[in-house]
Formats: C-alpha cells, structure tokens, sequence
C-alpha cells in the first residue's frame, strides 16, 4: 500500500521542539481538505468517515484536526483512482510540499509554522487547484506502481 505521508515522520524527525506536534499534521489536512473538497476520496473514506466528511466541508473541523482523525496518515486506501493518480504526481512528487512552502511558509522560521487557518487552506487550495487543472490539461495519469507519469 502506497503511503503518501504520516504526522509521526515529521515530529519524529526534524521537528521544532517549541511548537505543539499538532503541527506536524497541518500540511498534510490541508492535502486532505482539498482532496474532499473535490471529492476525490475513496468510498472507504466515506464508509468509515463520512459525518467528519460533512463537518470538514461546513467548515466545523479544521485541517490539523481532520489529518489527526487519521493519525496523520495519508495513503492511497483514502483516495479514489483519480485522486491516487494526481497525488503520485504532485503530493508524491514533492511538488506539494514546494508550492506550500513557496505559498505559506516562505517567511516563516519553518514548514511546521504554518498556521492552520481557514485563510490558509484557501490560499492552498488556489494552488492545487491550479496544479489539479493543469494536470487534467495535460492528459497526465500516473502508474502507482511505478509512479512514473504516462501519456492518458
């Protein structure tokens, strides 16, 4: 099974000892929000958490708390074909992780600081959308095997 990511990785590794560990789960909701947001989730996700689907879509959950009801996991059981192959491509590729330090931790003392904010996630959002529609654009698909891009 493919991982995409996991919270523990990050407080466990290179993490900034001032801030609370919930940050480590920030960058990885704000990836989740928007992949629910565009209904990219697998049918398990819905099965399993489909009242924290509601609650994160009106905005009553935020993205730290939305990654830590997943122990900050993000994998590929979470996600739909379509949303597997775009996150090969782009979360996979570090791309994300670039666009979201570029967008939101650019003057910041590190990645984790990022605040987890409604402002935030809006402003990522622009940014994977953009990259979601140029992907479509593109006829992009991705091997999860091999997570190599090939021609659709």
């Amino acid at each position: 099974m493919l991982i995409y990511d996991q919270a523990k990785r990050h407080f466990l590794g290179n993490f900034p000892t001032v801030l609370p560990i919930e940050q480590a789960y920030v960058h990885i909701g704000m990836f989740m929000g928007w992949m629910l947001d565009n209904e990219l989730y697998s049918e398990m996700f819905e099965d399993e958490e489909g009242h924290q689907l509601l609650r994160f879509q009106r905005r009553e959950v935020s993205c730290s708390l939305l990654s830590a009801m997943w122990d900050g996991y993000l994998g590929e059981d979470l996600f739909n074909e379509e949303g597997n192959a775009f996150s090969v491509y782009y979360y996979q590729s570090g791309m994300y992780r670039k666009d979201y330090q570029r967008t939101l931790a650019e003057n910041l003392p590190s990645f984790y600081h990022v605040e987890d904010s409604w402002d935030n996630f809006e402003k990522m959002s622009e940014v994977i959308t953009s990259r979601y529609e140029e992907w479509k654009k593109a006829g992009k698909t991705v091997n999860i095997d091999t997570s190599e891009p090939i021609e659709a």
